[in-house]
């Protein structure tokens, strides 16, 4: 039984886009919250935390420091970098017509659906790969901008279907060769990522074609 703490600033990252919600601990002089997630309430980050000492209600004054699980959002990263990096490689080596139509982001792994109406040949996982591992060795910097969306569109970044933007959007160039609206964390340098593995290739449903893949260590 968690209970669910708003602070005024964070930097924990709330579950969307894909992306799953930070972990870590919250804590003050007399209080010690472990942060079991992070997700939206509204306009609101939400942190589901257990206490772990200490009384809220009587210190809800104090200033908390909020300490992010690093080495998890480390993973989160390389693997959300190197989804864009797979859109990109999928549209290069299956053809034009493929469309992201979901995705998970994880520390311990990457999900990603894509419309495409057959099996995926044992050379089209080869090539995908040396795709993706190609523009990790080659090192390149991520770049992230906020752009009116119109002048977003224009650089042809790709917007996701059913997703809804505001005025202003977040742009994740990656060294010219990816360019997506995203509001999610990235790694500062393709090489960051480290190594690219798709490890299953299935059928989603009918002309929907699930990928996982893992990255790093």
């Amino acid at each position: 039984h968690g209970i669910e703490v708003v602070m005024k600033e964070t930097p924990f990252y709330a579950e969307s886009g894909g992306q799953i919600g930070d972990i870590g601990t919250i804590q003050s002089k007399d209080i010690h919250l472990k942060v079991l997630d992070t997700y939206k309430i509204g306009d609101d980050i939400c942190h589901l935390c257990e206490v772990i000492n200490g009384d809220l209600n009587k210190n809800i004054d104090n200033n908390f420091e909020l300490i992010i699980d690093q080495v998890r959002r480390k993973k989160i990263k390389a693997n959300h970098s190197a989804t864009h990096l797979l859109h990109r490689a999928l549209k290069i080596v299956l053809g034009n017509h493929i469309q992201q139509a979901g995705s998970l982001v994880a520390d311990d792994r990457l999900r990603f659906d894509l419309t495409h109406y057959e099996k995926l040949k044992k050379n089209e996982i080869v090539k995908i790969e040396s795709n993706v591992n190609n523009y990790i060795m080659k090192n390149l910097e991520v770049m992230v901008s906020n752009e009116k969306y119109d002048d977003a569109k224009k650089m042809g970044a790709e917007a996701l279907f059913g997703e809804k933007y505001g005025d202003i959007v977040r742009v994740i160039n990656i060294g010219d060769s990816s360019i997506e609206l995203c509001g999610g964390t990235h790694v500062h340098r393709t090489g960051d990522i480290g190594l690219f593995k798709i490890i299953s290739e299935s059928s989603l449903a009918s002309g929907v074609r699930r990928i996982e893949a893992i990255t790093g260590q």
